[in-house]
């Protein structure tokens, strides 16, 4: 993925139980941490408008808020209906406490 590197948060922003909602231009895009790494996902449910950032954490998975739809949050894969399509992830750096998504 090519693209342009944004500073969207920091690293001691984000826990493993406060996924982080933040904006680059038109994108929503979730933030979430698993252990040590952190892990940028397309933040609408591609089901019906709901922010994966404020579903329930599972291992993983994140479970949308509305209609339960499960994405794995390292991937993006749709793991459970009803949407029907996996959700984009982003690359993510980063450096000292600063974190970059490549959009």
């Amino acid at each position: 993925m090519s693209g342009t590197w944004h500073e969207v948060a920091t690293a001691d922003g984000v826990t493993e139980d406060g996924p982080l909602g933040v904006k680059v231009g038109d994108k929503e895009i979730g933030l979430f941490r698993l252990g040590d790494k952190l892990y940028a996902l397309e933040d609408v449910c591609p089901h019906a408008y709901a922010l994966l950032s404020s579903g329930f954490i599972d291992g993983e998975t994140v479970e949308c808020p509305l209609h339960q739809a499960c994405f794995h949050i390292p991937t993006g894969k749709c793991t459970n209906p009803p949407a029907e399509r996996d959700v984009a992830v982003y690359p993510v750096k980063v450096e000292g406490n600063k974190v970059f998504v490549q959009v």
